[in-house]
């Protein structure tokens, strides 16, 4: 665990030479997020009863009953790791995959979230060159050239990065605006030796800060489904998991913000939210 001085933070739009060190990022995030996913749609009472009706039928061909428990298993394994959506990094997105060129920052200036801890300290943090883990330079040639249209930028959505002396501490994806007055966070990611440090906290609450100076009245969050550590999070700082209350909003809102869901039909994410 590394002491980390939030006030030296600074958060800031993700630029395109930031893209593969966020991809790393949500990589390193979301490990065994796609396992246990599948786990959690393995033992749902559905599924547990074709696999046993699969079974049953294997079991009049193959002379082997664990062959005929294990075959049906290993089939189903494979087939949702094929059909996983390949947003699992990022999950909540309207799009089956995160548009990281598009939702790239193109000014000249950092576009920054205010950071409450500045106010506090006194000081000034100071941003640095981001040092570049991974990719190549024929790769990044490859990304600055790609056009991105004014419609297609509206569309992706914010990637905010927590920034400290040209490390990349974290991150929070933000995606476009759909309704008036409504945000929806897809993924928020803090590097391994920075957990439990205030960071992710610092991300969300600064980026609430800033929706609703904007305008924005509510906040939605998608969490996926078997993260405890998500849950506990959110419920923290205030969110509620919609459907909890029992008022006719509540019963409205559900048909608008649904969970992303998998293989038959069965819910990947939770979804909380916050009224700003």
């Amino acid at each position: 665990m590394v002491r980390l001085e939030l006030d030296q933070v600074v958060m800031r739009r993700m630029k395109e030479d930031d893209i593969e060190v966020v991809k790393a990022l949500i990589k390193e995030g979301c490990e065994g997020t796609e396992n246990r996913l599948i786990l959690h749609i393995l033992t749902r009472p559905l599924c547990l009863f074709i696999l046993a009706v699969l079974s049953s039928i294997l079991r009049c061909l193959v002379h082997s009953f664990i062959l005929a428990l294990a075959i049906p298993v290993f089939l189903l394994i494979v087939f949702l790791k094929i059909t996983m959506p390949r947003s699992t990094g990022v999950l909540g997105s309207s799009r089956p995959y995160w548009d990281y060129v598009g939702s790239s920052y193109r000014g000249t200036q950092d576009e920054t979230l205010q950071n409450p801890y500045c106010r506090i300290s006194g000081k000034t943090p100071v941003t640095k060159r981001p040092r570049r883990r991974i990719g190549t330079k024929e790769k990044d040639k490859d990304t600055s050239t790609e056009k991105v249209t004014p419609e297609r930028e509206q569309t992706a959505g914010q990637v905010w990065m927590a920034d400290c002396e040209g490390d990349i501490l974290g991150c929070i994806f933000r995606e476009s605006e759909n309704r008036a007055g409504i945000r929806r966070i897809c993924r928020l990611v803090t590097g391994c030796w920075y957990r439990r440090e205030g960071l992710g906290r610092l991300l969300l609450q600064s980026l609430e800060q800033r929706e609703r100076e904007s305008g924005a009245h509510r906040v939605y969050a998608h969490v996926p489904y078997p993260s405890k550590v998500g849950e506990a999070f959110f419920r923290k700082l205030g969110y509620r998991q919609l459907g909890e209350g029992t008022d006719e909003e509540d019963d409205e809102e559900r048909k608008l913000e649904t969970p992303e869901r998998g293989f038959l039909g069965y819910p990947l994410t939770k979804v909380f939210y916050k009224d700003l």
